[in-house]
């Protein structure tokens, strides 16, 4: 975990006040939020309001990497764009929100993708990674990095009406990794927005709880969410918990 600095300055203090009067995160859980590194796996659907609420709990250093444009499409659910945005790159634009809502927040835009070549660097130095990209291919490879980094991973996913959220911490015994729960498979069908659709909300909600478990990933608070699953159904009105289990023949955590 990264080091931090035990002041917090009189203008963080009111910032940060309903923060701080949570006994469960008080002065130190904000201050070992502003000093952590969170790197956020595209700036979409989740990605969109998992940044507003990273960088308005204070989340003291932000990279955003995504290599898309901000399309008139997105608007219905990506909330930090706006329509004078379209065409901009939604890691700059992204950025610049972030910086609007908090002062405080170092925020940096890498317009790239990431891939098995630059994920290790890309990820280097990072207190946590939120992956909210929208391929399979690209979420193995984070997880890959991330696994090898030993850096928690939030990753999250919605289409249509549901959404899915799980915390990975696989190099732990009795944890699993995210190959333990989606196998090997980088070809799976049914995973666009586009070909799909998507309520806006769902983008809102999952994404916010994603921004959640970062901050409890960073601080911890309430029940260790790492191993677990939460599946949300919109259409019923319905929530589970699954705990998922490790996979012994896991070919990336299976011999930890």
């Amino acid at each position: 975990m990264t080091t931090y600095d035990a002041t917090l300055s009189d203008g963080e203090l009111t910032r940060y006040v309903r923060h701080i009067v949570l006994k469960e995160v008080g002065g130190d859980g904000q201050r070992r939020w502003r000093a952590a590194h969170v790197v956020v796996i595209g700036a979409g659907g989740i990605g969109s309001p998992a940044i507003q609420y990273l960088a308005a709990a204070g989340v003291g250093r932000l990279t955003i990497v995504d290599d898309d444009a901000v399309d008139l499409s997105n608007l219905q659910r990506q909330t930090i764009y706006a329509t004078g945005d379209i065409g901009r790159a939604k890691a700059d634009a992204a950025v610049a929100a972030a910086r609007r809502l908090n002062p405080h927040v170092a925020a940096a835009a890498l317009r790239l993708r990431i891939d098995a070549a630059n994920a290790a660097d890309l990820l280097a130095g990072a207190d946590v990674v939120l992956d909210g990209c929208d391929n399979f291919a690209t979420r193995l490879c984070v997880a890959d990095a991330a696994h090898a980094a030993q850096v928690p991973l939030v990753s999250a996913a919605i289409g249509q009406f549901d959404g899915q959220l799980g915390v990975f911490r696989g190099w732990e015994a009795d944890k699993p990794c995210y190959r333990c729960f989606v196998g090997d498979d980088p070809e799976r069908a049914g995973v666009s927005c586009a070909e799909d659709g998507v309520l806006g909300p769902m983008a809102g909600m999952v994404g916010s709880l994603a921004a959640l478990e970062v901050l409890r990933a960073i601080h911890p608070f309430g029940e260790d969410s790492a191993g677990k699953l939460l599946l949300a159904d919109t259409l019923g009105l319905r929530f589970r918990t699954l705990r998922l289990p490790k996979d012994p023949g896991c070919r990336t955590c299976g011999q930890t």
